[in-house]
C-alpha cells in the first residue's frame, strides 16, 4: 500500500487580509510564502501549522467567487483535534473573534463521546474544533 498524508487544502477568498489575519492570529498558522500576481490572482499564499498547510488564494482577476454554503458538494468543513474544547473556545473569544456556528442554540455541544464547536473563517470556511477522535 502507498503511504499518503494530507499536504494542504486550498481556500479561495475575496477577504484576503481578513483571512490571513484569522489563520495567523486566531488559529496560529505561520506565513510560509506570499506570492503577489500569481497566475492572474492578486495573491497565492502558503500558511503552515505543524505538518498541515493551507494554500490561500484570491480569485483570478475579473472572477467573482460564490459565497460558501454547506449545500455545496465537496469539503464542508475541516477539523482540528484539540485537547480542551472549552479552553480553545475561550482563547479565540479572548482574541476578539466571535463568528461561531451554533447548533440548537449552543456554540459548544457534545457529539460521539466528545465536545466540539465550529468557528467560521472570514471567507466562510467552517473549522471544527473537537476533543475526541471518535
Amino acid at each position: 500500500m502507498i503511504n499518503r498524508s494530507i499536504h494542504h487544502v486550498c481556500i479561495q477568498t475575496e477577504k484576503y487580509e481578513e483571512s490571513i489575519k484569522f489563520y495567523k492570529e486566531i488559529l496560529g498558522f505561520e506565513l510560509v510564502s506570499e506570492t503577489p500576481n500569481f497566475h492572474g490572482r492578486e495573491f497565492n499564499t502558503w500558511l503552515k501549522l505543524c505538518d498541515f498547510m493551507i494554500e490561500l488564494q484570491t480569485a483570478k482577476k475579473g472572477d467573482k467567487l460564490n459565497n460558501w454554503s454547506s449545500l455545496n458538494e465537496g469539503i464542508v468543513h475541516m477539523c482540528f483535534l484539540i485537547e480542551d474544547v472549552n479552553e480553545e473556545y475561550r482563547r479565540i473569544k479572548e482574541l476578539g473573534y466571535n463568528n461561531f456556528k451554533t447548533k440548537n442554540g449552543k456554540v459548544i455541544y457534545d457529539v460521539e463521546g466528545g465536545s466540539l464547536f465550529k468557528v467560521k473563517a472570514p471567507e466562510g470556511t467552517e473549522i471544527e474544533m473537537r476533543d475526541s477522535n471518535i
